[in-house]
């Protein structure tokens, strides 16, 4: 009984930690808008640079993060990144006042490492917190906080930066001196200021307050051993020994990737049907609107109606027919079932980690690390996205990218989360 009361406490903490970097991470949406209007960007693929420098911290920092929950513990290191997103937000917040666009993206490099460092900790530490096969089912509900809070932060950034953005943009382009379109852009551009500082403070806050909770000290490897596996489980000695983590991290890459292109990358996408700024700018929304109901979907059927790998592949499929519809679609039609995409992207990351890092035991933490870094795929799906559609039709490129992701998870939910596991008698 009071093991289940300290799980309870332990899951309502990292929810919190997960309304957290929900949060601050689909703020990226909006913020592509932004920076192409306050940095006068002329393509997207530099708007894009966004993602690329937020996600790219995943990938250099996620087995460094490792390292240093090993030294500091998980609930310190989760307390640590917390402090590191601080110092990203409040240099983004900064530099982006001044329109010195390699410094705002210094700050969201920053903040992507603090949160790989919490990722790296909080996300091994909620699968095993219970039983391995209702891991998705406890990330369903954490991941509940982190889309709500996807949903409200856009929003929030919307209504305090960009409100009226269409009729800023006419007043840049009617500006015939450029001392006075500097003018215009220095005064929007400084909006950013202020909620950013509001962040950085409020992460200080919780960091100390993780640091003060009840939130018990866990030991990864330990918790998460596949005691009545076969003895040749037991005794494989290197990460090379799982195939199926590494075909999970590749299969956290190409997720990333397309939960990014339909979160981050819609509002662009929206506009190639030249949808105004004022409307797409709140498109992110919608799609997490969407994957906050498949959470709800996930948190009642998993595991008692539906396994991990099952939801897997049904969000799969689901995701292939979206994609197809939007490509055969156009406007508003075809920008609905991008944001449909969420729906159908919501149960992939809470089936995928856990399946990945079943039967690790003592190199969980270094295998939690390996599929962090998948998160990478999120930088450069997106980047090949702008960088394409400035030579093909941006559907026709959005089609070409998202199929072949879809295809691979479809693998991985049906036997490639199998390879090299020894089965149970």
């Amino acid at each position: 009984m009071q093991q289940n009361q300290s799980n309870r406490s332990a899951i309502i903490i990292i929810a919190i930690l997960f309304f957290v970097f929900g949060f601050v991470t689909w703020l990226n949406g909006p913020l592509i808008t932004y920076v192409k209007l306050a940095f006068g960007l002329d393509t997207d693929s530099k708007a894009f640079m966004v993602t690329t420098a937020f996600y790219m911290a995943y990938f250099f920092l996620a087995l460094p993060s490792s390292w240093i929950l090993e030294k500091t513990g998980m609930k310190k290191g989760m307390a640590l990144g917390l402090l590191v997103m601080a110092v990203g937000t409040f240099l983004f917040g900064q530099y982006a006042t001044h329109r010195n666009y390699a410094m705002s993206l210094t700050g969201l490099f920053v903040i992507g490492s603090g949160l790989s460092l919490l990722q790296t900790a909080s996300n091994p530490y909620i699968s095993i917190i219970g039983p391995i096969e209702s891991a998705a089912q406890r990330i369903s509900i954490v991941g509940i906080c982190n889309k709500v809070a996807g949903i409200i932060s856009p929003i929030v950034l919307s209504a305090f930066v960009l409100k009226g953005i269409n009729h800023l943009e006419e007043k840049v382009n009617a500006a015939t001196d450029q001392s006075a379109k500097d003018a215009i852009l220095n005064d929007f551009a400084s909006k950013v200021y202020l909620p950013y500082v509001i962040m950085a403070i409020a992460l200080v806050i919780i960091a100390f307050w993780v640091t003060k909770s009840s939130l018990p000290e866990i030991k990864a490897s330990e918790m998460n051993k596949q005691a009545d596996a076969g003895e040749e489980v037991k005794q494989k000695n290197s990460l090379f020994s799982f195939p199926h983590l590494w075909l999970g991290a590749l299969c956290i890459f190409v997720y990333v990737g397309v939960e990014v292109m339909a979160g981050d990358a819609i509002g662009t996408y929206g506009k190639g049907f030249h949808i105004p700024t004022d409307e797409t700018k709140y498109f992110t929304s919608y799609t997490l609107a969407a994957m906050l109901l498949g959470y709800i979907i996930g948190l009642f059927t998993i595991p008692k109606i539906m396994s991990q790998q099952t939801a897997l592949k049904y969000s799969a499929v689901l995701g292939i027919l979206f994609t197809i519809a939007a490509f055969l679609t156009k406007g508003y039609i075809s920008v609905a079932f991008v944001a449909a995409l969420g729906l159908a992207n919501a149960l992939m990351w809470p089936a995928i980690f856990p399946l990945a890092i079943s039967g690790l035991g003592k190199f969980t933490e270094k295998g939690s690390a390996i599929l962090i870094m998948g998160i990478a795929g999120g930088a450069l799906i997106p980047k090949a996205f702008a960088i394409l559609k400035e030579s093909y039709g941006f559907q026709l490129v959005f089609f070409a990218l998202m199929i072949p992701c879809y295809l691979y998870i479809l693998y991985y939910a049906i036997s490639g989360h199998k390879a090299g596991l020894v089965k149970k008698s």
